[in-house]
């Protein structure tokens, strides 16, 4: 099925593009960023960590980021065609914030442990909208609600995280590390 009427989603070539309506979406998610960042540090020098993430400036400083990532996901999905994966969050290990394990916050319980939730996923079977990677913002968005849930269970969770192809490692929690105690 030829997708005439709609270019960026064939398999063909687009040719040139006009990238500057991209280009503005990313300058107003950039300066929204840079907001977010000068109001959290302004509220977290007046507050602590939790009344800080529960600031109305500062929830509503994300969901205004939230709207202009998904204006630039749908910028790009309609002028290129493209399931660009903007939202996921990954650490590879070599970031600045990568911290020895016996520097971990002493607010972790040390009762806590580390669950898993795994999932195999085949590809779309038709047409669709939607890549392997869109997976993610559908796990994403179910661990929300998960982690929801769990809290008002009562329990802590101290982190979370949805990882492809293994389950994610969170320092001081996993296998390697129960080796070493033995």
């Amino acid at each position: 099925m030829s997708d005439s009427s709609h270019p960026p989603h064939s398999d063909r070539p687009l040719g040139p593009v006009d990238a500057t309506a991209l280009h503005d979406a990313v300058d107003r998610l950039a300066a929204a960023l840079h907001e977010y960042v000068d109001t959290a540090v302004g509220v977290r020098s007046e507050f602590g960590a939790h009344e800080a993430d529960e600031d109305p400036r500062v929830l509503a400083l994300e969901g205004r980021l939230g709207t202009l990532n998904a204006e630039l996901y749908d910028r790009v999905h309609d002028t290129l065609g493209m399931h660009a994966d903007l939202t996921t969050l990954a650490w590879d290990g070599t970031g600045a914030h990568d911290e020895d394990p016996t520097d971990a916050d002493d607010d972790v319980p040390t009762a806590a442990e580390a669950f898993h939730l795994g999932f195999v996923v085949g590809p779309p079977t038709g047409p669709s909208d939607h890549s392997m990677d869109s997976v993610l913002d559908l796990i994403d968005s179910g661990g929300e609600e998960l982690v929801a849930r769990l809290v008002e269970a009562g329990f802590d969770v101290v982190e979370w995280a949805t990882s492809r192809g293994e389950p994610a490692d969170f320092e001081g929690f996993g296998d390697d590390d129960e080796e070493e105690d033995e």
